[in-house]
């Protein structure tokens, strides 16, 4: 087999990066405008009466389509880069995920039938073909380059994340919300197709960067193809079944069944590496250490998603909205308005942190890997310490609260992420062993995955129920406080383990 041979970036740039930089941002940019939209959207959706155009379902039913969604999307991610890497390459994976985004969105806005479920269907896998792909393009333009240069690029490219996710909430939120549900979904779905024909009229600034696949044979790709064909038509079929009516299940039901399946994936895999994988003792324990690590990135996610269904439904029924809610006709500013918070506390706080983590650094007190996974369960925990007080007010009270309880815990929750996540990211890659990399990448994502599901569940099981609040966040609280102490205890132990890798 010929290697194909690695990317070269076009020489044009901007700022001293290459132009295409800006091509990938704002493809991303539209990309997580439509994501972050729809899902301020869809509990809110779900849950609305029909006369306010909802689908008037419970909140439980809403909390597993709200799981299954995102974790569906996270997963897809996995055959997503396959397909990239298999059969078509990483630009025309991010093209034709775009353009399924974009249908997907536009079947949530029509009110018929079966549409809106099978647009998230649509929508989840073409988010799984578009997410992994775009990113892999960024660093194939920086091949060859310093590791500062590459850095300095993920960071104006994960700018557009949050500017995109900033931005939805309050624009195609605050449509959904005042004027009709399914008009702030087909918002998102022109804002996808924005973002589809930026990124086809400046492509060409990408030169050969994720162009073909690498490394593959015609025999290897016709083979993929088989295989892609083949799983295709089995998931069409799983989901015409259910459709239908052939096959019975609830959503709840689906998400047991989703949560299971996940699960057995994560133990078959690492019990498969760890037991027949062939590997010193030195790599065992790294990958001891990435269990460790996706299980409390799981847990995490677990309680750090709810932004988009318990806190999403606490904003809508127990946040007081009047201020600056004037100009509605509700007279209260839109739910979906606090979905915006996170990324604007990204924005303040991801220089301090990139800060602080550099000048304990330089004094050799940056925190290891284990001791900052503790930290941001523990703020996590803190957080939903924060709404028990919240919770037991409203029920002393019989009102609401005002809305400095949810930003305060957005800001707590926010600072977790800031501590676990880029972190999480840069020790799976340096701890994984080099034959299994990807795959240990596609566990952190697995966890991932969990972590949405369990979020929707949680969420639907809490719902609006203001009664049930205190002993649901004091768990909540316990679990993510109690497992980030454990870590703090562990955090000698696992440094070792990791074998002189911070």
């Amino acid at each position: 087999m010929t290697p194909t041979p690695a990317a070269t970036a076009p020489t044009a740039t901007i700022f001293g990066h290459p132009r295409g930089l800006a091509t990938l941002f704002f493809t991303e940019f539209f990309e997580r405008y439509s994501y972050y939209g729809m899902r301020a959207l869809l509990v809110l959706f779900l849950t609305a009466s029909v006369a306010k155009g909802g689908l008037g379902v419970s909140a439980l039913t809403a909390g597993a389509i709200y799981g299954l969604y995102t974790s569906t999307a996270y997963l897809c991610a996995v055959p997503g880069g396959w397909i990239a890497d298999r059969l078509i390459g990483q630009q025309r994976s991010v093209w034709y995920g775009g353009i399924l985004i974009a249908i997907g969105n536009f079947m949530l806005a029509v009110p018929a039938g079966n549409f809106f479920y099978f647009g998230l269907v649509v929508t989840a896998l073409g988010t799984g073909l578009l997410k992994p792909n775009v990113s892999a393009i960024v660093g194939e333009l920086y091949v060859g380059q310093a590791g500062a240069r590459r850095d300095a690029a993920f960071s104006i490219f994960y700018m557009g994340i949050n500017l995109g996710a900033w931005a939805s909430p309050l624009l195609s939120g605050t449509i959904g919300e005042t004027l009709s549900y399914r008009f702030g979904f087909f918002t998102v779905g022109v804002a996808m197709l924005v973002g589809l024909v930026q990124y086809r009229l400046t492509a060409h600034h990408l030169g050969d960067a994720g162009r073909v696949p690498r490394d593959t044979t015609p025999a290897e790709r016709s083979r993929s193809g088989w295989i892609l064909l083949a799983g295709s038509v089995v998931v069409a079929a799983l989901v015409a079944l259910v459709a239908t009516g052939v096959v019975q299940v609830t959503a709840t039901q689906l998400a047991w069944f989703a949560e299971r399946f996940m699960y057995a994936i994560g133990i078959a895999f690492f019990g498969g590496v760890l037991l027949f994988g062939k590997l010193d003792g030195v790599a065992r324990r790294r990958v001891l250490v990435i269990i460790a690590f996706t299980l409390c990135g799981a847990l995490f996610w677990a309680g750090f998603e709810q932004a988009g269904s318990t806190l999403n439904l606490f904003a809508r029924d127990l946040t007081d909205r009047s201020l600056g809610g004037s100009m509605f006709t509700a007279h209260e500013h839109p739910a979906t308005w606090y979905q915006s918070v996170n990324s604007i506390f990204i924005f303040i706080l991801s220089p301090f942190f990139a800060w602080f983590w550099i000048t304990l650094g330089r004094r050799n007190l940056d925190p290891a890997a284990p001791l900052k996974f503790g930290l941001g369960l523990i703020l996590l925990g803190l957080g939903f310490a924060v709404l028990i007080f919240a919770a037991k007010l409203i029920i002393a009270d019989g009102g609401k609260v005002g809305p400095q309880w949810l930003m305060l815990t957005y800001l707590l929750h926010t600072c977790g992420e800031l501590c676990l996540s880029p972190i999480g990211l840069s020790n799976i890659t340096k701890l994984a062993p080099p034959r299994y990399a990807s795959q240990m990448m596609g566990m952190w994502f697995l966890g991932t995955a969990l972590g949405n599901l369990a979020a929707g569940q949680i969420g639907g099981r809490i719902g609006s129920d203001v009664s049930t609040m205190p002993a649901e966040f004091l768990q909540m609280t316990l679990y993510a406080v109690g497992v980030g102490l454990l870590m703090l205890v562990l955090s000698p132990l696992l440094r070792r383990w990791m074998g002189g890798i911070r």
